[in-house]
């Protein structure tokens, strides 16, 4: 009688840890904060969305050019220093896509990013803060 009591009393308290542990239904993590980005330069374009992670900003969009142009990326973090940098190659005449990950390797990650638009030798760039 005490080894069948033992067992269901066992059984009833690890089938409360279990339930007490699991995480609630539908429970999810907070989506990465991201900030939408534009930088024209008559014609000629830079435009998307860069996602920030913990130590990477994601950067997705589309560069249309007008002739023939570049895009370059950095990151920066809270001291100032840049962390990283991602450029595109260069291209001519066309909308392409681009979905890129920006090194930020340090607690917190990037707290700026700037992306330049360089088409046709005018160069244009612009700063985007971390939301």
């Amino acid at each position: 009688m005490k080894t069948h009591l033992a067992a269901a009393l066992g059984s009833v308290v690890l089938t409360a840890g279990t339930l007490l542990g699991a995480p609630a239904a539908g429970a999810q993590t907070a989506p990465y904060p991201s900030t939408p980005f534009d930088i024209t330069i008559g014609a000629s374009s830079v435009r998307g969305t860069l996602t920030w992670r913990d130590r990477s900003v994601g950067a997705a969009g589309t560069h249309r050019v007008v002739g023939c142009g570049r895009v370059w990326f950095s990151t920066y973090g809270a001291s100032g220093n840049e962390l990283g940098t991602w450029s595109s190659r260069t291209r001519c005449d066309g909308t392409y896509q681009f979905n890129a990950e920006l090194p930020a390797d340090v607690p917190g990650g990037a707290t700026s990013v700037r992306i330049c638009l360089d088409a046709n030798s005018t160069l244009k760039c612009g700063w985007y803060n971390r939301p």
